[in-house]
């Protein structure tokens, strides 16, 4: 097209397009009129005055394409009428009686004089303006206004079909619903930005960009937003002769003592006052979730949170029709790369459960006919072979059969968590998952760790596959970190394609009932004072010190749909105070999480070690609240599916481009069927999106299951090959593996903003769909920001 596929949707109505698009255009170009003054002149008159020049007479814009650059530019004659135009007390029609009073009116015109001052002191290219944000940013420095006009200029160069949204209101609402919902969106996303700013967690830097344009005073005015986080930066090599070599720095004696359910580090046993670790206290994080809950449910930013996500689901069905061909050309003309041998990470798949059922069969046959006079438990204070346990069952090898070992989800375990966990038992003997697939039992974990280094065999030869692993740590006693790290250590479980997270299941209230420990507070002293004691003094704990180093990050597990009170209130007991049966909500457990994990960090970080991230299960069941959870303290998510009923949570979880690892096939069989799975919605609309197996043992046949989970997506989708290769981009992207290996896997420049951040030749996704996306997320950021930055200007000034 010689227009360069610019769409301009205008608000005169599909007539006056028709009646544009008869007359004599400009090279083909379609033009938008906008008539704030026009009543007795019609509009092919008017036009036909717009061509002679005579502007002033009509005031009515129309689009000319000039021949420079390939560009499409107003005249200078049009710049001068538009910053001619003055804008009446009319609403429509001369004829028609206000509906608000004058006041609002006087109010409402003011902020659009604004809108327009800074539109015409603006570029005048109508494409660039799209990416660019001189016309959007106030009060950024001209460091940052240069970094992202260049960043724009990069991605304008991308040659696609385009679609914008010309005239002066772009937004579809009225400018009072539109300034308010901006208000309220940006401090949702400043207060985001805090708590990943404290906990050393990621914050995209092109959001951060904007949030530096925002002179709001309020309480977060000295809270800096981090574009690249140290977590990117940080050396971290891969060691292919002992993945176990590690410097150890020197032993403090640092006191480590909880308080109110955070560990505070002294320096020593005199000192009065704690090492300063800034992190939110519970009064300041139940405020802010109370703030969070009250926009969720606030009607006018429901309304428009919903109208920007439908808009972007339509943007992008318009974006493939018009540029599907170009991206599979983009593909077709990169050499050697496909979808198959492109990086990809399995982000959420359990340890217990990472095998497929045929395999663990195979396994455990193996293992009876090679191993069968080996004691592997205590029965009764006996010990017993492995021979002797199958006896007990009256089972052989020849007896096993998959049907047998029942460890396969199916129709009766919809919506029913207590059958699910029970199919982690094969044959329905827990003895077997005791023997087969834990860390700490009676031969330390022998069998897990040799199926564990087969899966991993898997992963290595099929080269581009990779998983991010979840092994339990339950709090139940003080020894469980050093038995893991022994275990993973003793038994050499290492691969290049593997990180560990730990999933930390909410368990209290079992424990409790079964008196084993008094209070919450045991819990986090046996899960968190083991890390504190190893970074403070890594001689002591060697081996956990050793095993840390591949760990990235913490997951909460449990079944989300269990009845309880999702907000509490300022007098929640703390932790050492928690002593009923109840189980705490899942808030409590988050943000004990977040907390420590926060001061955490910040010790490691100054010790010189890796430091992890939060990445609860949240959003599969329950209430919504867990999501608001999610929001304020989590780098990235598992699940997210009730974000579908949630458009304000939605939409801020675009904004913040927060990391979702769906996993559709595991939704199917517990809570929600396959053609109703909002992914294919979340990645039409922009969220940052990952396609994960969960667990493979019972709800996958095949030797790769993750294969097998985008090859089924992409059949009943019909995702095409540049989704797929987008969803593993971003899979490798919201991982934990080290900076170093994404710089091999994406491209040396892969955390910068569009497509400066995209090798093609690594990642196999067309440049135009990077830049598609960049682009429509620096549409909405500025359609939020230049009502509140303009307003802020005006309060200022005045």
């Amino acid at each position: 097209m010689s227009y360069r596929g610019m769409l301009n949707t205008t608000d005169t109505g599909a007539a006056e397009m028709r009646d544009a698009q008869d007359g004599d255009s400009f090279d083909g170009a379609v033009m938008s009129h906008e008539h704030p003054n026009v009543s007795g002149i019609g509009i092919k008159a008017c036009r036909q005055n717009c061509q002679k020049g005579m502007l002033s007479s009509c005031k009515c814009q129309i689009m000319h394409r000039e021949k420079s650059g390939g560009e499409l530019n107003d005249s200078p004659v049009e710049e001068k009428a538009e910053s001619d135009v003055e804008l009446t007390n009319e609403i429509s029609a001369p004829y028609e009686v206000p509906q608000f009073p004058i006041e609002q009116i006087e109010k409402k015109l003011q902020i659009q004089r604004h809108l327009n001052e800074r539109q015409t002191s603006g570029s005048r290219s109508l494409a660039a303006s799209t990416m660019t944000c001189s016309h959007r940013e106030s009060s950024s420095s001209n460091e940052d206004r240069d970094t992202m006009t260049y960043s724009g200029q990069l991605d304008a160069d991308i040659n696609f079909q385009r679609v914008s949204i010309s005239g002066e209101d772009t937004s579809g609402v009225p400018l009072e619903d539109l300034e308010r919902a901006s208000t309220l969106l940006i401090e949702a996303l400043r207060l985001r930005s805090r708590y990943m700013a404290m906990s050393d967690q990621s914050f995209p830097s092109t959001t951060a960009r904007f949030l530096k344009t925002v002179r709001l005073k309020d309480r977060y005015d000295n809270v800096p937003a981090k574009e690249v986080p140290e977590l990117h930066t940080r050396p971290s090599e891969m060691r292919l002769t002992n993945p176990w070599l590690l410097d150890f720095p020197d032993d403090k004696k640092y006191l480590i003592k909880p308080i109110n359910g955070v560990f505070h580090i002294f320096e020593d046993e005199a000192s009065a006052f704690p090492l300063q670790f800034e992190y939110p206290d519970m009064n300041q994080f139940v405020n802010d979730m109370q703030v969070m809950c009250n926009m969720i449910a606030d009607g006018p930013l429901k309304s428009f949170c919903y109208r920007r996500l439908c808009y972007l689901s339509s943007k992008y069905q318009m974006h493939v029709l018009l540029n599907e061909l170009r991206e599979l050309a983009a593909q077709k003309a990169v050499p050697h790369r496909d979808f198959y041998n492109t990086r990809k990470v399995d982000t959420h798949i359990h340890a217990a459960s990472c095998m497929n059922q045929k395999h663990l069969l195979r396994f455990i046959k193996k293992t009876l006919k090679n191993n069968a006079n080996e004691v592997v438990t205590l029965t009764n204070g006996q010990p017993m072979t492995l021979a002797q346990v199958f006896q007990s069952m009256n089972l052989t090898t020849y007896d096993l059969t998959v049907d047998m070992l029942d460890v396969h989800a199916d129709r009766n375990t919809f919506h029913r968590f207590d059958k699910f966990n029970s199919k982690y038992n094969p044959i329905g003997e827990s003895r077997l998952r005791e023997v087969f697939l834990k860390t700490d039992n009676y031969l330390n974990g022998k069998y897990f760790a040799q199926i564990i280094k087969e899966v991993a065999f898997d992963l290595e030869e099929s080269k581009y596959q990779n998983a991010e692993l979840r092994l339990s740590i339950y709090g139940k006693s003080p020894d469980e970190w050093k038995k893991l790290a022994k275990w993973a250590i003793d038994n050499e479980v290492y691969s290049s394609n593997i990180r560990w997270l730990i999933q930390i299941p909410r368990l209290f209230d079992i424990f409790k009932s079964n008196k084993m420990m008094k209070s919450f507070q045991e819990i986090l002293n046996n899960i968190f004072l083991p890390l504190f004691e190893a970074t403070a003094r890594p001689s002591e704990h060697e081996e956990l010190h050793r095993f840390l180093q591949y760990v990235i990050g913490f997951d909460s597990v449990d079944d989300e749909s269990k009845p309880e009170n999702p907000l509490f209130d300022n007098d929640v007991p703390r932790p050492e105070e928690w002593t009923y049966e109840d189980n705490p909500p899942y808030a409590y457990y988050i943000y004990y999480m977040y907390a420590n994990m926060t001061v955490l960090n910040k010790f490691r970080q100054q010790r010189g070690m890796n430091t992890f991230v939060l990445r609860p299960h949240c959003g599969e069941a329950g209430p919504v609240q867990h999501l608001v959870c999610g929001y304020l303290m989590a780098e990235n998510i598992s699940h997210g599916l009730l974000l579908r009923k949630v458009p304000v949570l939605q939409y801020l979880y675009y904004l913040t481009q927060i990391g979702i690892a769906m996993s559709p096939l595991s939704n199917n069989s517990l809570f929600l069927n396959y053609h109703r799975n909002p992914l294919p919605e979340y990645l039409a609309r922009g969220l940052i999106i990952s396609l994960s197996t969960d667990d493979p043992l019972q709800f996958h046949f095949t030797k790769e299951p993750l294969m097998e989970e985008y090859s089924i997506a992409a059949q009943v989708w019909k995702l095409s090959s540049c989704d797929m290769c987008e969803l593993a981009r971003n899979s490798v992207i919201m991982s934990g593996f080290p900076h170093t290996i994404k710089q091999q896997w994406l491209g040396p420049t892969y955390f910068e903003d569009g497509i400066m951040g995209n090798d093609i030749t690594r990642t196999n996704v067309p440049e135009i769909r990077v830049a598609y996306r960049y682009e429509t997320l620096l549409d909405e950021l500025s359609n939020i920001f230049k009502v509140n930055t303009t307003t802020t200007q005006h309060i200022d000034h005045h």
